[in-house]
């Protein structure tokens, strides 16, 4: 694989965690949570295409499968978290945490998968 890809997609992982942690350590969504959830979103995206390129397309395995959903619930929980930041619904401001960690586990199937493949062989 494309080493730029790997790096990317790591970068992601870095910048998915930063937000989602800080937000839960925080106890509450800030502008800047939602900056970082977009730039993991960026990166993740960025990097699943290159894989895309490097493969010769989409594959429909667990990776190729849970990746594409991971994507989806990213794109969901930014727009959400832009949502609540926007309407300044301070109940969802205070619990918006709980649905962010949520969506970065499920994101840690698709990041960890390769790995767990290849160690079972």
């Amino acid at each position: 694989m494309d080493q730029s890809a790997s790096i990317i997609i790591t970068s992601a992982l870095v910048f998915y965690s930063i937000g989602v942690w800080s937000e839960r350590i925080s106890g509450e969504l800030k502008k800047w949570h939602l900056a970082f959830f977009v730039l993991g979103l960026i990166c993740d995206t960025w990097g699943t295409g290159l894989m895309f390129e490097f493969v010769g397309g989409m594959t429909f395995d667990i990776h190729g499968i849970s990746g594409l959903i991971a994507i989806l619930l990213m794109l969901v929980h930014a727009i959400w978290a832009a949502v609540v930041l926007a309407k300044k619904d301070e109940k969802a401001i205070k619990s918006f945490h709980k649905f962010s960690v949520v969506v970065w586990f499920i994101w840690l199937i698709p990041y960890f998968s390769p790995m767990f493949f290849a160690m079972a062989g």
